[in-house]
């Protein structure tokens, strides 16, 4: 549910700035970098929390649960997609722990 949701958010937020990509296919780093956004939006400082309590503890899982979904069908992709786009995203510790931890803080 929350993939989908993120989902939702980064498409709405692209579609606020350039409303020609209504029909356009979402990245996996625009789908990663609107699943960082979301998160910390929705949960702030608990997002590592629970991500870890989910599992979730790379892009890469991200990608995982992303490729579950299109194999339910409950979302599509294009012939170019591939799982391993979802591997290039960016470091949890560094997006969902430093913004909250004092500065110079985090090693």
């Amino acid at each position: 549910m929350f993939v989908r949701m993120a989902l939702d958010y980064t498409v709405k937020r692209i579609c606020a700035v350039d409303p020609s990509r209504r029909e356009r296919h979402v990245t996996a780093a625009e789908l990663l970098d609107g699943v960082k956004d979301f998160a910390l939006d929705t949960f702030g400082p608990m997002t590592m929390t629970l991500f870890e309590e989910w599992g979730v503890k790379s892009c890469a899982d991200i990608g995982q649960i992303v490729f579950n979904l299109i194999d339910a069908q409950a979302l599509r992709k294009t012939d170019e997609d591939k799982i391993e786009d979802f591997s290039i995203g960016f470091d949890f510790k560094e997006a969902f722990v430093k913004p909250f931890m004092p500065a110079g803080s985090l090693k």
